[in-house]
């Protein structure tokens, strides 16, 4: 479960003052399967980084299975989110002179994970997201939807308990938007992993069960299908 109480973020703060995120509370529970939505500048990806611990809230506090993650700095925060959390972004961010199969791998080695353990992970989700043939491309050889599958898979390589997804769909056609969302939803009904995305985009949006609208920092609707 994670929970969010007052959560406000604000970027320059005395001087020309934004409100990313104003007194935010909300709860996911886990198993949930949800779009975070808004116009352009209404707060969403800094929600989302404040919730994974990525960027330090003004105010307010995350909560995560009865821990609060704000309390949490330097590499306590670091443990924290490579242990439990699972990030996917817009732009791929692979390293690009790993394989797909490395860029999976890496997580689980700075995780201290065995190497047999490793391998096996990484070609159980290799074949989950369907490029098992493909585990030695770079990701220039591999196309968008394809580096995107390969960023699914990294984040699932530590079985974190939710994944955060930021516009993950931004730069797909439709066929790899589709196929993506199939294997985040097959995923989510078959391991219960919690999905909280970031998105602009309709296609996500209706394959969401929960929508939480933002505006200007603050949440102006909360609905479930």
């Amino acid at each position: 479960m994670i929970e969010t109480k007052n959560l406000s973020k604000i970027y320059n703060p005395g001087k020309f003052e934004v409100n990313a995120v104003n007194n935010v509370s909300t709860l996911f529970k886990e198993g949930e399967f949800t779009s975070v939505v808004g116009p352009s500048g209404s707060g969403k990806t800094t929600f989302l980084n404040c919730v994974g611990g990525l960027d330090t809230p003004s105010s307010g506090d995350v909560i995560i299975a009865g821990e609060n993650i704000t309390q949490l700095s330097g590499n306590s925060i670091i443990k924290y989110r490579l242990k439990n959390i699972g990030f996917v972004f817009q732009a791929y961010n692979l390293i690009p002179v790993l394989s797909a199969k490395e860029n999976i791998e890496m997580i689980m080695l700075l995780q201290g994970i065995d190497e047999k353990d490793r391998i096996s992970r990484t070609n159980e989700l290799l074949n989950q997201v369907d490029l098992y043939e493909m585990r030695n491309r770079r990701p220039s050889q591999l196309s968008g939807g394809q580096q995107q599958r390969v960023a699914v898979a990294r984040a699932l390589a530590s079985k974190p308990k939710f994944v955060l997804a930021d516009e993950p769909t931004a730069n797909l056609d439709s066929k790899s938007t589709s196929n993506l969302l199939d294997i985040m939803s097959q995923l989510n009904e078959a391991e219960n992993i919690t999905f909280i995305f970031s998105t602009h985009d309709q296609r996500v949006i209706d394959r969401a069960r929960r929508v939480l609208t933002l505006e200007d920092g603050k949440i102006v609707s909360d609905n479930k299908k």
